[in-house]
């Protein structure tokens, strides 16, 4: 489920937001859905980076202190394409390496990544680095794939396609590392594909569904 705070508006809609995670998290914790997730910008118009960097911190650590305290997981997002970043003054986390430290100094011991293959593919990721993480690290997996004839620097983030759909993304790849390390977590599709937007929604669900299965099957899982 998707983090029930807005952890980036002014602080008193952040703290109201806080009171009410207490009974939300308990009820995910109840309903066996015990991870939560949101994504970090990966540029900022007001903060340098090592100001953005605590600025994170200081407000990500009381909400997962919150969740901790009801059982359930943090994770966060972090987004690669470099089109994001371009026009903005200031970088911020783009790359899995990046948000790992950012997790860390979050320090709670419940805050992991929402590994998106898109992410992971627009930010030069290797399937080595998903061999270097351990199983906790990661708390949920988002799955899709690129277009065809498009450079990685040059993607843009909401065009995107089905998994498996160009074989730009190596999804083979990306699962069985995850397998490897022992992720036991959802993975779950998240196209922004144009033409499965445009069909009916129980179409939609078979396209997406069919997709998925192939993906698992060439993975070999």
């Amino acid at each position: 489920w998707g983090l029930p705070v807005r952890w980036q508006a002014p602080e008193e809609e952040f703290k109201k937001d806080l009171e009410r995670l207490p009974e939300l998290a308990e009820l995910g914790r109840e309903l066996g859905c015990p991870r939560t997730f949101t994504w970090i910008p990966s540029w900022s118009d007001e903060r340098p980076f090592e100001e953005n960097f605590r600025w994170h911190v200081g407000r990500l650590r009381p909400v997962a202190e919150i969740l901790k305290e009801h059982g359930c997981l943090l994770g966060l997002e972090f987004l690669g394409p470099k089109t994001l970043r371009e026009g903005h003054r200031f970088e911020f986390i783009h790359t899995l390496q990046g948000m790992l430290e950012l997790c860390e100094a979050i320090g709670t011991g419940n805050v992991g990544l929402l590994l998106d293959s898109w992410h992971w593919y627009t930010s030069h990721g290797r399937v080595e680095d998903i061999l270097e993480l351990r199983p906790e690290q990661v708390v949920y997996v988002h799955i899709n794939d690129a277009p065809k004839g498009v450079p990685i620097d040059e993607q843009v983030d909401n065009v995107r396609c089905l998994p498996g759909e160009t074989g730009v993304i190596d999804l083979v790849g990306f699962l069985r590392g995850l397998k490897e390390i022992g992720y036991d977590g959802p993975v779950t599709p998240e196209p922004f594909s144009e033409r499965v937007r445009k069909l009916p929604p129980e179409e939609a669900v078979r396209v997406t569904g069919e997709a998925l299965d192939k993906v698992w099957r060439r993975a070999g899982l």
